[in-house]
């Protein structure tokens, strides 16, 4: 795949069926549309391409707060790499594409430069001058000017609409469970070890402790079972998010104990997958209940980790006799 960060970069390019929107998170919803635009570039003989902008639109405006990023960038590129996209436009959004008429921003931008045959767009897609252009002025423009535009209606899971936004309440809420259901994979946060307090290593439990990234949505404040992946072996954990209010009062952050490891860490990168939330950061009156219940604690994500390990074993064991 090749990535495009400016619109410069990507002279000399074929044209493409396009997959258009912010895509954060790359939830199933997109998934679904970016594999609409790869079969129908496969079927058209043309390049597959997203077309998506590398800061949120709403950033760019005063009143509005700061969205949380659901992806570290990196891990969204490789969402989308695998999906089998040809071509990933990934641009800064600006005050001049801010102020782009609809118009504009379909010739100079999506005609021009990312070589439009074909549009695929979500129902709530806007784009333009105060989000003017949506999938109607899109349909116009493309009976004009001679583009197909295909407008995907909104995907379903129980009856809730995938969204972004869904993803973040579920996240920052602690019901990180349901993220699989609707991203298709386990909600994540990677970084580097860092040094901690070592509190945890004196009880013995060691952790490995990630600052949180403030452009990123966090899980809400408790402990989780987690599986840490290291040097691309994935280990069962358990994690604990929030400000260790037991023994003093620290910045947010994420300490994994990792089960039946015993490896340095410090300066090392891994990822952390969230499995469910076991219950709420507390303040206890003394180190020795805290020490009590990480023991607790641990049994716990044991058990749930136990547990799935049995799943898999089954249905292996399953397939094993469907192929015997």
């Amino acid at each position: 795949m090749e990535v495009f960060e400016t619109l410069e970069d990507a002279a000399g390019i074929f044209p493409t069926a396009v997959a258009l929107g912010n895509f954060d998170g790359v939830h199933l919803g997109h998934q679904e549309l970016i594999r609409k635009a790869v079969q129908r570039a496969g079927m058209d003989g043309i390049k597959s391409a997203v077309f998506t902008f590398s800061n949120h639109p709403r950033d760019l405006l005063p009143k509005e707060k700061k969205v949380k990023n659901i992806l570290y960038k990196d891990e969204k590129r490789q969402i989308i790499r695998d999906l089998g996209v040809d071509y990933l436009f990934d641009i800064p959004f600006t005050k001049k594409v801010m102020t782009m008429e609809p118009e504009d921003f379909i010739d100079q931008l999506l005609l021009e430069k990312v070589k439009m045959k074909v549009a695929f767009c979500g129902f709530n897609y806007h784009f333009g001058y105060k989000a003017k252009g949506n999938p109607g002025v899109l349909r116009d423009a493309g009976a004009e000017k001679g583009f197909e535009v295909v407008e995907i209606q909104p995907y379903r899971i129980n009856g809730n609409i995938v969204s972004s936004s869904l993803i973040r309440t579920l996240i920052a809420s602690g019901q990180v469970e349901k993220c699989m259901m609707y991203m298709g994979r386990n909600y994540a946060i990677g970084g580097e070890v860092v040094v901690g307090n070592r509190l945890g290593r004196k009880l013995g439990f060691p952790t490995s402790n990630l600052v949180i990234d403030p452009a990123m949505v966090t899980p809400l404040n408790g402990v989780y079972v987690t599986y840490c992946t290291y040097n691309g072996v994935r280990y069962p954990s358990v994690t604990n998010v929030g400000i260790k209010p037991t023994i003093g009062h620290y910045h947010k952050n994420v300490e994994t104990h990792i089960f039946n490891f015993d490896k340095e860490l410090y300066g090392k990168k891994i990822i952390v997958e969230f499995l469910k939330k076991t219950r709420d950061e507390v303040k206890f009156d003394s180190i020795d209940e805290l020490s009590e219940q990480i023991v607790r604690d641990c049994r716990e994500a044991r058990e749930f980790h136990d547990k799935i390990e049995e799943k898999i074993e089954k249905y292996v064991g399953l397939q094993y006799m469907c192929y015997k």
